[in-house]
């Protein structure tokens, strides 16, 4: 059996390595991504607060592939659903099932101003860059707010916040900064309302503004001013934003998705097209967007 897995973030590394251990080799499993390496989403935190380097947080997809996977590096080009074949810079795949499991792709310049007077930090890239940014910030108004819906991990906001405020303790400004917290959910953690009340507890404590069923629509970079939706207007000197989340170019130009992402049986992850299956970012499930293992098993980690 031919199975392409498109994407090896949690979603495709926890998948082939169960596929690895279930059917040896029994598959012929080919994993496609076009980064050379993974780096686990809350250690993009841990970066970000100066807790750990990007180097030691990137992970090699050569020491992470299973037996019986094979790791293609490489970008696709085009997803035809009907023939289960793709089209990439390294040539054609085929499959006799395929699995999209590519992440939600971060569009920052679709919320007006945030390129120019704001700091994203879901991407990579983004939160390995606020590293500097905070270690120049010299106390203020920080708003942490999230511009759209869905999005994935809905902890890391929260997270982001309660991290924020130690930083600023430790470096001797949490004195002269407020902390707010925008998000579009009546509670942090929605599934767990014990975990969203001791959040909550938490940021009581330590004077976090919590802004619930809000979202930011766009900032003003001459005012300072991060605009809500519903017209109210808070003042800022530091911003971070959790960003547009929308598939991926290839994803949507595949005919597969309804509203903007891929509609699945939320108990099979099957598609609309026979032997194809999505699961993470890309899909319309309607559950939260954070890695865990269906397993109920430690997530893949490296060396495991």
């Amino acid at each position: 059996m031919r199975i392409l897995v498109l994407g090896a973030g949690f979603g495709g590394l926890e998948l082939t390595t169960l596929l690895s251990d279930e059917l040896g080799d029994d598959a012929d499993i080919v994993l496609i991504d076009k980064a050379d390496g993974f780096v686990f989403g809350f250690s993009k935190l841990d970066v970000m607060f100066g807790r750990t380097t990007p180097q030691a947080v990137r992970h090699p997809y050569r020491d992470l592939v299973k037996p019986g996977v094979r790791f293609v590096q490489t970008t696709i080009r085009s997803i035809d659903p009907v023939q289960r074949r793709v089209e990439t810079d390294a040539g054609a795949f085929d499959a006799d099932v395929m699995v999209v499991a590519l992440r939600a792709d971060l569009d920052p310049s679709a919320t007006p101003g945030l390129a120019e007077a704001g700091h994203e930090f879901y991407t990579v890239d983004g939160a390995f860059a606020a590293r500097d940014v905070l270690d120049s910030f010299d106390g203020g108004r920080v708003v942490i707010g999230v511009t759209s819906t869905p999005f994935k991990c809905p902890p890391a906001p929260s997270e982001t916040a309660l991290m924020l405020h130690d930083y600023l303790v430790a470096r001797g400004l949490r004195g002269a900064s407020e902390i707010s917290l925008v998000m579009p959910l009546g509670a942090p953690i929605p599934p767990s309302p014990a975990a969203s009340q001791a959040l909550l507890a938490e940021f009581a404590e330590r004077g976090i503004s919590w802004h619930p069923d809000q979202l930011v629509r766009s900032l003003d970079p001459r005012r300072r001013v991060a605009i809500l939706a519903d017209g109210e207007e808070m003042p800022f000197d530091l911003f971070l934003g959790v960003p547009v989340h929308l598939v991926s170019a290839v994803v949507a130009q595949s005919g597969m998705c309804v509203d903007g992402w891929i509609p699945v049986n939320p108990l099979t992850l099957e598609t609309a097209y026979p032997d194809v299956y999505a699961v993470g970012d890309v899909t319309s499930v309607g559950t939260p967007r954070r890695a865990s293992s269906p397993s109920g098993r430690p997530l893949w980690s490296p060396g495991s």
